[in-house]
């Protein structure tokens, strides 16, 4: 139901249309990307991929605050505890999904990407059918690039 489906892309931090966030994949969480795969476009980041939007795109949560990330000061306040302490340690924790993938997901806000460049082909059917809704696997850094 509609109900449903808006719950899960809240709990998925996606509020927004071009909305973008980083998940880590366990078995609650693959099955709620299932229910939402019409509408989502999902897949496997590279590093570069992961490095661009964070550098790029990357705001931190302070307070329920979206605060622009200008220098490592800010990572290092809220996430040295965690060890890390700047935007190289925020790219490899997320990229790795290491043990404080959570902690460093959560301080990053959920990044409000462009809509892609020369547009979606069509987002209603599925990307295995020549869509752009569903999992992408590694063809996710193609749209990643666009909206970025």
């Amino acid at each position: 139901t509609p109900r449903i489906i808006k719950k899960i892309l809240q709990l998925l931090r996606l509020r927004q249309i071009n909305n973008g966030t980083f998940v880590k994949l366990n078995k609650a969480t693959i099955m709620m990307v299932r229910l939402v795969e019409f509408y989502v476009s999902y897949g496997t980041p590279n590093l570069k991929s992961v490095k661009e939007l964070i550098y790029k795109r990357g705001f931190a949560k302070v307070n329920g605050q979206r605060v622009p990330i200008t220098d490592n000061s800010i990572i290092e306040q809220q996430l040295g505890k965690y060890g890390i302490v700047c935007m190289e340690d925020l790219v490899h924790e997320i990229y790795t999904v290491g043990p404080h993938f959570k902690e460093a997901n959560n301080f990053l806000w959920p990044f409000q990407l462009s809509s892609p460049k020369g547009g979606m082909t069509d987002k209603t059917i599925h990307f295995n059918e020549g869509g752009d809704a569903g999992n992408r696997e590694d063809r996710i850094n193609g749209l990643i690039r666009q909206m970025n």
